[in-house]
């Protein structure tokens, strides 16, 4: 009997997940409904929760190819998605929020476009009918002008959080709190390609939103700051064979 690990997948569908009881078990079987024919992996960080979320997770790699993981106590997103990445084993990394408003069928055509597109890729989706209260619509169509205006990142949603893109590439970003919203500028800063397509949003049917508005506007304007210095500050050098 072989002990050789499994192949590696093509494809690591990453979660950050926190307090998602009630989310876990629907949103892994879409997945895995979604991507059938294609190799895959999901790859769930618990990010510190404290609800059943852990075992729900674990209840679900009886039925599903899940490797998940912890954060003993909450890290953010950002965290979540960079635990996850770096864990994974797929060529290809697709992001997805765990609340169940990303639409998982929508990932096969990003994927698609991904691989067709090839190198350094960023498909990010375009939630072009959100199902939000109107206070993050309003916030987010504000934030989505100021970021545009001022990082110039060619995506008009950069806060979707269905994303497609090589592993290698996110592994060579720098990582920090609340990276995920500014993946398009970062792709672009590293000499990266980003484009956008038009995906499916759905209302929140279970729990609430676990990484809030307020939290969020209190620290974009430093984070937008940031990441123009980073983007001000290389220059995107291509090193040629001395001949």
């Amino acid at each position: 009997m072989s002990d050789a690990p499994p192949p590696a997948p093509l494809l690591s569908v990453v979660i950050p997940m926190r307090n998602e009881a009630g989310n876990v078990l629907p949103l892994i079987a879409e997945i895995e409904a979604a991507l059938a024919g294609i190799p895959h992996e999901i790859v769930c960080v618990d990010d510190g929760s404290t609800d059943s979320t852990a075992a729900e997770l674990r209840e679900a790699t009886a039925f599903a190819p899940l490797r998940p993981f912890r954060h003993e106590t909450s890290c953010g997103q950002s965290a979540g998605i960079v635990s996850g990445v770096r864990a994974a084993r797929g060529e290809w990394i697709a992001t997805l929020d765990g609340d169940g408003q990303n639409d998982p069928a929508d990932i096969p055509r990003l994927f698609t476009r991904a691989r067709a597109e090839g190198g350094a890729i960023l498909v990010a989706g375009h939630r072009v009918n959100r199902k939000d209260s109107w206070v993050k619509r309003h916030t987010g169509r504000v934030a989505n002008a100021i970021r545009q205006r001022l990082l110039r990142d060619a995506t008009p949603d950069a806060g979707c959080g269905l994303k497609i893109f090589p592993r290698w590439l996110f592994l060579e970003l720098p990582a920090f709190d609340h990276m995920h919203r500014y993946l398009p500028a970062l792709v672009l800063r590293a000499g990266g390609r980003v484009v956008s397509e038009p995906v499916n949003h759905r209302p929140r049917t279970r729990g609430r939103s676990n990484y809030g508005t307020l939290d969020r506007l209190a620290v974009a304007a430093g984070d937008l700051a940031g990441v123009m210095w980073l983007m001000r500050r290389w220059k995107r050098p291509k090193a040629s064979p001395l001949v």
